[in-house]
């Protein structure tokens, strides 16, 4: 059983080094990498126990192979020097705006955004959370109207406007979409932030959907870029990973809080490995000072808050 257990660990951390990613299932087994790193420390001690030295060297290769993908998201990483305005992110996804317009408030009053990525947003939650004085404390939006899961908007306590940048996302009827916008920051320098919203790989069509919707997301330019919200993609993906090369940093992984799980947390068992899918990429020339997730009632993904200093 336990060479049963090193060989299937063995093709999992192969096919994740490789970068191949079979069709569909796959796309959602690899997710769940870090529990497959803590089950492969199992063998471990039953090769020790039984002196079976072509077991140890297989669960220790095994083991050493997982550690080389897992353990650096604990592990931070030095910031570039930056000395410009500070900018806190905050990106929800509401589901489908099931979230209380009350809650939402209490957070944004409590953890001061200048910028708030809200994902899965209607009309009626539009209406509500502005009845509340979200415009009071961050006057400037950008709003993409839709239903369910389709809606998306942007809003900052800086002037921005809509990006000129072509996202050119595949559109499946009741698809997510992305929004980017550009911040006139402090000082008068312009940044883009985008507000993404990738398909889920849970089934058929939608695993095409979703690997073209992570595809479709601007690469890092030279005017500096902030990508934040429900990427339905963790760093074991390599569609991700792929973009992450282009000039971005994840803000989890850079601050050591890789592992930092954001789904799902409602309406399911409190035992269902979770998965970190909601990231924020910064452009590599900004300072990532901070990260953590902020938990909302009735909705199934962790928040993301984000500290960033720019160049």
């Amino acid at each position: 059983m336990s060479w049963l257990a090193v060989v299937a660990l063995a093709g999992w951390v192969g096919l994740r080094l490789l970068g191949w990613e079979p069709a569909f299932l796959w796309s959602q087994l690899v997710s769940f990498t870090p529990y497959a790193a803590v089950l492969s420390l199992v063998p471990l001690p039953v090769a020790v126990l039984t002196r079976d030295r072509p077991l140890q060297v297989a669960a220790l290769v095994v083991a050493g192979a997982f550690a080389t993908v897992v353990l650096p998201r604990a592990l931070p990483e030095r910031n570039p020097p930056a000395a410009g305005p500070v900018v806190r992110v905050l990106a929800v996804n509401l589901l489908h705006s099931s979230v209380p317009p009350s809650a939402l408030m209490a957070v944004v009053e409590r953890v001061r955004p200048d910028v708030l990525h809200l994902l899965e947003f209607t009309d009626r939650m539009r209406e509500r959370v502005e009845g509340l004085g979200l415009g009071r404390l961050l006057p400037y939006e950008v709003v993409l109207p839709g239903k369910n899961s389709e809606g998306a908007a942007i809003y900052s306590r800086y002037p921005l406007r809509p990006s000129e940048t072509p996202i050119e996302a595949p559109v499946f009827k009741g698809s997510p979409r992305h929004l980017p916008a550009v911040i006139t920051l402090p000082g008068g320098r312009e940044a883009e932030f985008v507000a993404v919203h990738a398909c889920a790989p849970s089934e058929g069509w939608r695993t095409a959907c979703w690997a073209s919707s992570i595809r479709a997301l601007p690469p890092a330019a030279e005017r500096p870029r902030v990508l934040a919200g429900d990427f339905n993609s963790t760093l074991d993906h390599v569609v991700l990973r792929e973009l992450i090369a282009t000039g971005y940093r994840d803000a989890a992984d850079v601050t050591g809080k890789g592992l930092s799980m954001t789904w799902p947390y409602y309406e399911q068992p409190r035992l269902f490995p979770k998965a970190a899918i909601d990231h924020v990429l910064a452009d590599r020339r900004i300072a990532i000072r901070g990260f953590e997730t902020v938990p909302l009632p009735r909705t199934d993904h962790r928040a993301t808050l984000t500290e960033l200093v720019f160049p």
